[in-house]
């Protein structure tokens, strides 16, 4: 007899995304995203953090300082970007993404540019945001549509 207890598919690609923001090393927020092509199929994953070749020991990861370089927000690559930049196909046209939280305007437009068609969203923390009303505008004006994740309470423990 078949299991019937099993996760659905957006518990399973919120899962990657939410599992993947545990790579983030910013120790206030940590976001991951898992983008899923049109046969549910995992084309790329990606979680905010510093780019590539820069050591993350030696770049500022604080929200405040006397200079906008002196904080983390002119250098670190949100995870939507880098699951675009790391996806492992030619194109994302037509695909999903999985998010954990909702996607701020500069994000938005890189979503846009590569065909991404729906994003499901756990949080929108920052709803209230101008950054994140243009996202919604320009989503809403292209054609992506926008889920809240709907939380199901089922609980997984993955010991590593």
């Amino acid at each position: 007899m078949k299991r019937t207890d099993y996760i659905t598919w957006d518990e399973y690609f919120m899962g990657i995304a939410l599992l993947s923001a545990q790579r983030s090393k910013d120790s206030n927020t940590q976001v991951g995203a898992c983008i899923v092509n049109s046969e549910n199929k995992i084309v790329s994953v990606g979680y905010n953090g510093m780019p590539t070749g820069c050591d993350d020991d030696e770049m500022p990861w604080e929200r405040n300082g006397s200079s906008t370089l002196d904080t983390k927000y002119p250098f670190v690559c949100h995870a939507e970007l880098n699951a675009i930049l790391n996806s492992n196909i030619p194109s994302l046209n037509g695909a999903t993404l999985y998010v954990t939280l909702f996607p701020c305007n500069e994000c938005a437009k890189a979503i846009i540019q590569c065909g991404i068609k729906r994003v499901v969203y756990l949080d929108n923390k920052y709803a209230d945001t101008d950054g994140v009303k243009a996202s919604a505008m320009m989503f809403e004006k292209c054609g992506v549509s926008t889920d809240r994740y709907d939380i199901t309470g089922r609980s997984l423990t993955i010991e590593l």
